[in-house]
């Protein structure tokens, strides 16, 4: 789902994000991997102060699924789920994303979902959304996978599924951009939820069950 926060030169006083300008003279020589010619932004917050607290308040929640479900795939996108909403199918957030996995309009559209009510009211359609989505976005980002995986960025190991789940909050081209940049170009959600926290927070699940699909649909039986 995307929820981009765009801006540029504005200091968040909460917390000390701080939302500044690179030009590209600062990106990472990575080859063919260049910045050269992108704008780039970088959401900055004190990571140790805000990310790391964040997910050490979150883990007791989360423990009551965490035992249970492991690093797999369920474990996975039920992680996810109680990240975006606490699990629950029929929430509608101020921003208008719905659901257990918390979509966007424009994603649930590219997935071959029209109708938001339907989609509410329907476990089984949201669990096979989130897994279209999952296909789709493994597919667009299959060679970033291929070639990132295992190195690390802003201090946190890559994994398929931390690339997965942060794909999840801020598209895949915005995970293309920050794994390209070297994790120079940065994102946050409109709750200040940055690419590397979803990385380190979802780092480590078995995704291999997911197939890569360039036209992965929802659809019910």
């Amino acid at each position: 789902m995307i929820k981009k926060i765009v801006g540029l030169s504005v200091v968040l006083t909460v917390g000390g994000v701080a939302l500044v300008s690179f030009t590209s003279e600062n990106h990472v020589d990575l080859g063919l991997y260049s910045t050269e010619g992108l704008d780039l932004y970088y959401i900055a917050p004190n990571f140790n102060e805000i990310e790391d607290n964040v997910i050490e308040s979150d883990t007791s929640e989360e423990m009551f699924v965490a035992p249970k479900l492991g690093r797999s795939y369920v474990g996975f996108k039920e992680a996810v789920a109680f990240k975006e909403s606490r699990g629950n199918y029929g929430v509608v957030n101020q921003f208008g994303y719905l659901g257990k996995y918390q979509f966007g309009k424009g994603t649930l559209a590219l997935i071959g979902i029209k109708d938001k009510n339907s989609f509410l009211n329907n476990p089984e359609l949201q669990e096979k959304a989130f897994y279209a989505n999952l296909s789709r976005n493994k597919w667009i980002l299959r060679r970033d996978i291929k070639w990132f995986v295992g190195r690390r960025m802003n201090g946190v190991e890559v994994t398929e599924s931390g690339i997965l789940a942060a794909a999840h909050l801020s598209g895949p081209g915005a995970v293309k951009k920050y794994l390209r940049s070297g994790g120079v170009e940065g994102f946050a959600d409109a709750f200040g939820t940055t690419i590397r926290y979803y990385m380190k927070r979802f780092a480590g699940y078995d995704t291999s069950y997911v197939f890569p699909e360039r036209k992965a649909k929802a659809y019910l039986d």
